[in-house]
């Protein structure tokens, strides 16, 4: 996305209200699904494996809206990039703050639970408004504009810290250490290297341990943090602090991950990030779902 799509997505920003900005967005989700074809087909495999059950028209019914949800999020996050406070919290409401409130200032840290549905980056952003300084963690993106845009939305309410995972996990660990929540997305498939194959649904993705590992080096409660679209807005659900967790087995507590994922996604199917490649890596050498 070059200099003018940014400008144009800035110009969309300042002359449609939010609304309009989802009505938009849906169409062009729509659009996207017709010329998109490798994320479609990747899309479609990943639904494939994770609804069997489905048959052919229901599987694309469903890539279709998830198309359209994931348009329709592109052009509202433009709100958490230059927002204001007031219009970052007038698209997003909580709920289970009962569940985090308690947990806030105290002696053990805090690490959100945010999987990669839709609304993830907007509901990390809304995060920070209400509980900066937060920390997060994001894989760099590609695009230069795009990567600047998102690392400044993520930082500009409360002093709040965003690191990369190229930088590796010491500046999160560090923040962690110093008070600060962790918002922590955790769930793509970056292969086997600190992984274990546990399953989502009926098939087993290379499943990063961090959250596991983290909560255990720094002594942090877990607290699940879903971020959900609805047709006026977004919902940040805050869940109970998982109890037991981390254990002192590492592919226990990451199935127990997953089986907390999968209850969410079949809650909102379409929400789930499928043009990601989930299963790209396979154990033992078996040939890619993807080829």
């Amino acid at each position: 996305m070059r200099p003018l799509s940014i400008a144009l997505l800035w110009l969309l920003w300042r002359l449609l209200p939010f609304r309009a900005l989802g009505v938009l967005g849906d169409a062009l989700g729509g659009a996207l699904y017709h010329v998109a074809g490798y994320r479609r087909g990747i899309a479609l495999t990943n639904v494939h494996l994770c609804f069997p059950e489905l048959d052919d028209a229901a599987r694309d019914q469903l890539v279709r809206q998830h198309f359209r949800a994931l348009g329709r999020a592109s052009l509202q996050e433009t709100v958490s990039w230059w927002g204001s406070r007031a219009e970052v919290e007038g698209m997003t409401r909580f709920e289970g703050q009962e569940h985090i409130t308690p947990h806030l200032n105290q002696p053990l840290p805090l690490i959100l639970f945010a999987p990669h549905f839709v609304g993830v980056t907007i509901g990390g952003v809304r995060v920070t408004t209400q509980f900066a300084p937060v920390v997060s963690l994001d894989a760099h993106i590609k695009n230069p504009y795009i990567h600047l845009l998102a690392f400044q939305a993520r930082t500009r309410f409360g002093d709040s810290e965003n690191a990369e995972r190229q930088t590796g996990i010491k500046p999160v660990l560090r923040a962690i250490k110093n008070g600060l929540p962790f918002y922590y997305p955790p769930n793509l498939d970056f292969g086997p290297k600190d992984a274990v194959f546990t399953p989502l649904f009926s098939t087993p993705p290379a499943t990063i341990t961090g959250l596991s590992r983290i909560a255990k080096v720094t002594g942090a409660l877990v607290v699940p943090c879903i971020t959900r679209q609805e047709k006026g807005g977004y919902v940040v659900r805050f869940y109970p602090a998982w109890e037991g967790f981390p254990s002192d087995d590492v592919d226990a507590d990451t199935r127990r991950m997953n089986a907390f994922l999968e209850e969410r996604i079949r809650e909102m199917p379409a929400q789930y990030f499928w043009v990601h490649k989930t299963f790209k890596a396979r154990p033992d050498g078996k040939p890619s779902f993807y080829d």
